[in-house]
């Protein structure tokens, strides 16, 4: 039988088939707008979105050759977090608001000031960031309570698919985990929500979805839509991060993987949460009880590479690996802190006024060290997160669209210490919805037996010894220079300028 899966991410929207040996036979594609109204913010229209997965399913099924299998299935998954409020039919009462959105910064200074933030991660092992639903609806609580009272249900880009596809309201545990989830029942934790005040919205939050509970018909509507037969079940997958995961092969404890993607996502896979230590990162729900994705999404990825390509005005990430890797590691003694969100950081720290800078540049240096100083950091970025995990890593495997790079393959292998594969497959988010649709519909019996059966790796790379012990020097420095720019408030300390100075005229 085919499987359509469905991705939405935020940038790309795509609709990939694959046959019976889990092998790509079609694939559409097409690019969303993220809005930015004003600084720091990012949405999406709604119905934006949902035109965009109409338009690449059909473009998927146009491109099956004649004779093909059926259409069994439909599987998809969406990216995470962010808060798509819905009325009580189900339509939209304003832009979705994006995991990537900053608004409420200030809001999160205060509960960490305050100690909530640190309190809720010893409950469930996520830190809260600004994108997440608790710091969107109390923010909009403040800044536009219409919003709120027209609003029944605070979906997630998951569940606003689900409700169109299928008629059901609701939110599958991966999207659930952060920030509310008590991961032990798989229910809303209410210690959590009366820690973030949540009494009064409580009411706008869908019902969790257990393991087996995340698979609905296709309703005649949205099937006459899509141009698919009315009736066919369809799987809610994993968010994309854990999708991605799952697309990789990485679903037992001790396996790791990292998406080089508009996120720069490190992610682990261990039987229990931590909720020890610094509070960084997320524990997202896995499958039962006894899995989880110990998540390191940046606010900070490949828009980093696409900013550089930008600035040093070279055509591309593509161009700009060209440049950065005809020159020798350590950049010529340049270092660079990746942190360009407008948003701060996430991970594997908490900073909503995390900035990024260079480190160390002089006359001597070329554009070429800028751009190797550039993926170099991105790469410590990596090294930093796994770090962050406390957990001994022996393979990473590597996926998303920086991952077509074997020049910055072999760099994180040298950066991390630790071995790098990539995967045969190029639509992993696509991959784990296919892998998570077979295993809900029975057509497999595990998702270990699933991923055994259809996941193929077809790349690796061994970190260079000599290399290794430069980037163990350079990791240490890169903490001390970030630990530097967080004591300077990320920005320099400026002397204010006197008003005599400010005030007189221009010779």
């Amino acid at each position: 039988m085919s499987v359509l899966t469905i991705d939405v991410g935020t940038s790309v929207i795509k609709a990939v088939v694959f046959d019976d040996q889990g092998q790509e036979i079609a694939l559409s594609r097409i690019g969303t707008e993220v809005l930015r109204p004003r600084p720091g913010w990012a949405e999406q229209d709604m119905d934006a979105v949902w035109n965009g997965v109409v338009t690449t399913v059909r473009g998927a099924l146009s491109r099956l050759g004649p004779g093909h299998d059926p259409v069994r299935l439909v599987s998809f998954t969406a990216q995470g977090d962010g808060c798509w409020l819905v009325d009580g039919d189900g339509r939209p009462t304003g832009p979705a608001v994006l995991w990537s959105d900053g608004r409420a910064g200030d809001l999160l200074t205060r509960w960490a000031a305050d100690g909530v933030l640190d309190e809720a991660y010893r409950r469930n092992g996520s830190l809260t960031c600004s994108g997440m639903p608790n710091a969107v609806i109390s923010w909009l609580a403040a800044h536009d309570p219409g919003r709120l009272e027209r609003s029944d249900t605070a979906l997630t880009a998951a569940g606003w698919l689900f409700l169109r596809l299928t008629g059901v309201t609701a939110i599958d545990e991966s999207d659930a985990s952060a920030p509310f989830l008590d991961h032990s029942t798989g229910a809303y934790d209410p210690a959590i929500l009366e820690l973030f005040g949540f009494g009064p919205y409580e009411r706008l939050l869908p019902r969790v979805l257990g393991e087996h509970e995340r698979i609905a018909e296709l309703t005649h509507r949205t099937a006459g839509e899509l141009g698919l037969p009315a009736g066919l079940p369809v799987v809610v997958a994993p968010y994309d991060i854990a999708a991605t995961a799952r697309g990789a092969g990485v679903v037992d404890p001790g396996q790791a993987c990292a998406i080089l993607g508009t996120t720069l996502c490190t992610e682990i896979v261990t039987p229990t949460v931590d909720t020890t230590g610094e509070p960084c990162g997320i524990n997202i729900a896995y499958g039962g009880r006894g899995r989880i994705l110990r998540a390191f999404p940046t606010l900070s990825g490949t828009e980093v590479l696409d900013w550089a390509s930008r600035t040093l005005a070279v055509d591309g990430p593509a161009a700009l690996g060209a440049l950065a890797f005809g020159t020798e590691p350590g950049a010529g003694g340049l270092a660079f802190l990746p942190y360009l969100s407008p948003a701060g950081e996430r991970a594997p720290f908490l900073d909503p006024r995390a900035r990024g800078t260079f480190w160390g540049l002089s006359l001597d240096h070329t554009p070429a060290h800028l751009a190797r100083a550039v993926f170099e950091g991105l790469s410590l970025v990596v090294r930093d997160c796994l770090r962050a995990s406390g957990t001994e890593v022996h393979e990473l495997r590597l996926c998303g669209g920086g991952s077509a790079s074997d020049a910055w393959c072999r760099l994180i292998a040298d950066a991390t210490g630790v071995p790098t594969a990539r995967s045969a497959d190029t639509e992993l988010g696509a991959k784990g919805a296919f892998l998570t649709g077979l295993v809900l519909s029975g057509a497999e019996s595990s998702m270990r037996d699933a991923a055994a059966k259809y996941v193929r790796m077809r790349s690796g790379w061994e970190p260079d010894p000599g290399r290794a012990a430069l980037y163990d020097e350079l990791h240490e420095a890169f903490l001390t220079w970030r630990g530097a720019a967080r004591a300077a408030g990320w920005k320099p300390a400026l002397t204010p300028v006197p008003d005599a100075v400010r005030e007189a005229p221009h010779a």
